[in-house]
């Protein structure tokens, strides 16, 4: 399969953003938050069908953190710069309720649908059905393999294994260390599947316990849990936590037990995750992530593409950057923005789009 590679040229080695959260469950259709088409002007240059205006599902498995909100806010950007009215679900993490949202997009026969995060074995079938159906289909972060789906990925093997390597430099080579994970989430199998990868290359590393949960409160859930960790490994010499709620949740526990000894090796990047990072005395020295609000532009440019019949390869992959505490403060980074401005190719403007795509 081919791949489309968007080129970062970042000097450093990072996952999540801020923004309002303006979806809801879609379990009462009411609820469900649209993003607003653009104006007539803008839409005149589009394709006759995207200046009638079109429609695209997006079904999402949740939306709470800093990452869902951020990539959130960059898709209704673009969806708004395309004349795209935007239909959003949120199954809050239940399952269940996202093969719902699905079902009824599909009965809704929408323009294209967005599959945002899932279970293989809840979303699969039904993106299937859509497809069948005639439907356009972006899978972001679903384990997918029908070849008419669109999958995009954010390099999540090769971010776990660098930033797993990361940690070991870190360290010096040895030690003990905790590992945040919860298995059934695509990006989170593939970051720990690198990680299995460092650990095997490395024999001085001892992974000494693996905990996590993600739920609506994953930060909260998460520091409950790495209290006790930090409690029963006196020796623990850091902890990787490639999910910013992750890592978010353990630097809360340790501050709270006063550990000023213990690295944190974290996922994502957000304006809030910054200022978590360069806080003085904080534990998180490195994360890994791509632009969260870029990588949801470049989901709903797929989708256009998909629906309007362009060319656009099965696979689209996102690199991403490690991102170090020493070059956020030497940079006087403070915000998502100010981190843009240092890295600007983490907007992947070239990546899954063409001439008649505006800018958003």
């Amino acid at each position: 399969m081919r791949r489309s590679f968007a080129v970062l040229a970042a000097a450093l080695l990072v996952f999540a953003g801020c923004g309002d959260n303006t979806s809801g469950s879609s379990s009462d259709s009411e609820g469900e938050a649209t993003s607003t088409p653009a104006a007539t002007q803008e839409a005149a240059q589009l394709p006759e069908k995207f200046s009638a205006g079109v429609k695209i599902a997006l079904v999402r498995q949740l939306a709470s953190g800093d990452y869902f909100q951020q990539w959130l806010l960059g898709a209704q950007e673009q969806a708004k710069a395309l004349n795209v009215d935007l239909r959003i679900s949120d199954a809050r993490n239940n399952n269940d309720q996202q093969a719902t949202d699905l079902q009824r997009a599909i009965d809704q026969k929408p323009d294209a649908i967005i599959v945002d995060h899932g279970l293989a074995a809840t979303v699969n079938p039904l993106i299937d059905k859509a497809v069948e159906a005639g439907i356009p289909v972006v899978a972001f972060d679903v384990e997918t393999e029908n070849p008419e789906v669109v999958s995009i990925q954010q390099s999540d093997e090769d971010a776990g294994k660098r930033l797993g390597e990361e940690l070991v430099k870190g360290i010096g080579g040895s030690g003990d260390v905790a590992y945040t994970y919860v298995a059934g989430f695509a990006p989170l199998d593939r970051r720990n599947r690198g990680w299995e990868e460092v650990k095997k290359a490395n024999s001085g590393i001892k992974q000494v316990a693996k905990f996590g949960k993600v739920s609506d409160s994953t930060a909260n859930d998460t520091q409950e849990q790495a209290n006790a960790v930090i409690t029963a490994n006196p020796d623990l010499k850091a902890v990787l936590a490639p999910y910013d709620e992750f890592a978010k949740g353990v630097v809360n526990a340790l501050e709270q037990a006063n550990k000023t000894d213990v690295k944190v090796y974290g996922g994502d990047i957000s304006t809030p995750d910054i200022g978590v990072m360069t806080k003085e005395g904080s534990p998180w020295v490195a994360t890994i992530a791509t632009d969260p609000a870029n990588v949801g532009r470049v989901a709903v440019r797929a989708a256009a593409l998909k629906l309007n019949g362009d060319a656009i390869d099965r696979e689209v992959l996102i690199p991403q950057t490690i991102i170090t505490q020493d070059f956020l403060k030497e940079n006087s980074i403070k915000t998502l923005e100010d981190l843009r401005a240092k890295l600007p190719d983490l907007n992947t403007q070239d990546t899954a789009t063409a001439d008649w795509i505006p800018k958003s």
